[in-house]
């Protein structure tokens, strides 16, 4: 058992690649020292905790190794005496809990990872229900966030009139330790199954609605944007059903058209102040340009590997079937029978497990 465990600290050795974590930490000794990064709260935060994270992998590593070392020759040493064979064998799940631990820090290599996280939720087709569905998608990552102790900032909502809790749209930025790192596996279609509460004649019916997931890029991060292409409207802000709940045009929406005939559309509609919904408007529209020439670069490789990449709404990533209690990642093949608990925000189970296939898909 202990050879086991040998390898497997040998082989993560290997995937958490210390050497380029020790530079990388040499690298944000001077950043970190520096009096000018706290002028921007949101990136010294984001600085401090990959700062912190290094230093913790490389000491827990270096330790670990150590105990390894003590528990073989512990074990080597060893008596028939029961009570220490019991302590040897705690010993022993401590140190393999230790290194599952490790082992989920090379599902984060993303240069994004640790920061925050805008979501856009879009039902599909199918009106009522798909529009409820919508609704309930955003109550699951609301309550994720809650459950994690992250901030979740709504910038975007609205409304369906017709589904009491449902929605046509929704846009919100969910802060915390590695937000875009946990929540990246996210984006895709989620497809529901189940009876229909808006059927009168309880018939079963499916549902889509898209998920998209996006880091929020810093200011520092160069995003060249012509102030030419950008339209500004203001309008009065709206709640549910339509109705004002602002006297004053602080809403804020963004039509971005330039070098495509592509529109990007930002709205915040959120705080009651004309420039935050600006500023935060802005911050998206960033981001999604930065996205957008990601996906650009992901293609041309895509394309030049002979692949091709599926959009098309029957390519979801997750199933919610309600009527027979199960939840199915389509990618992972991580199940789950209590779809009340995971509509609910526990989904972190298929989060790890989306994240462990995007680990295997990138490497093969």
């Amino acid at each position: 058992m202990v050879l086991e465990i040998i390898e497997r600290l040998d082989a993560l050795r290997g995937y958490l690649d210390l050497s380029s974590k020790q530079l990388r930490l040499e690298q944000l000794e001077p950043i970190l020292n520096d009096p000018e990064l706290w002028n921007s709260p949101e990136r010294a935060r984001i600085v401090t905790q990959e700062a912190t994270r290094l230093r913790k992998v490389i000491n827990e590593f270096s330790s670990l190794k150590n105990d390894i070392e003590d528990l073989q020759e512990y074990l080597e040493i060893s008596s028939e005496d029961q009570k220490e064979n019991e302590e040897l064998g705690a010993e022993q799940d401590r140190i393999e809990g230790v290194l599952s631990t490790l082992f989920r820090e090379t599902l984060f290599s993303g240069p994004n990872d640790e920061r925050p996280a805008i979501l856009t939720i879009k039902p599909g087709a199918g009106g009522t229900e798909s529009s409820d569905w919508a609704g309930m998608l955003l109550r699951m990552y609301r309550r994720f966030a809650e459950r994690n102790g992250f901030v979740f900032e709504l910038l975007d909502l609205a409304s369906n009139s017709d589904a009491p809790k449902g929605i046509d749209h929704a846009q919100f930025i969910v802060r915390g330790e590695r937000a875009f790192g946990l929540l990246r596996v996210e984006g895709g279609v989620h497809r529901l199954v189940r009876v229909s509460p808006f059927d009168s004649q309880n018939r079963r019916h499916t549902s889509f609605a898209s998920v998209d997931v996006v880091p929020e890029i810093a200011d520092e991060i160069e995003i060249d944007i012509d102030p030419k292409d950008v339209r500004v409207d203001v309008f009065r802000s709206s709640g549910p059903g339509g109705q004002s709940v602002n006297t004053t045009d602080s809403a804020v929406r963004l039509v971005f058209r330039g070098g495509t005939q592509d529109e990007i559309v930002v709205t915040c509609q959120d705080g009651k102040s004309q420039i935050k919904n600006r500023e935060k408007a802005m911050t998206v529209l960033r981001s999604r340009l930065w996205e957008r020439e990601e996906q650009r670069r992901l293609d041309e490789q895509l394309k030049a590997r002979g692949e091709q990449k599926a959009i098309e709404w029957g390519s979801q990533i997750r199933s919610y079937v309600l009527d027979k209690q199960y939840i199915k990642d389509h990618r992972s093949g991580e199940m789950s029978h209590d779809p009340d608990e995971v509509l609910d925000g526990d989904i972190e189970g298929l989060i790890w497990a989306g994240l462990e296939w995007q680990l295997g898909d990138r490497n093969s």
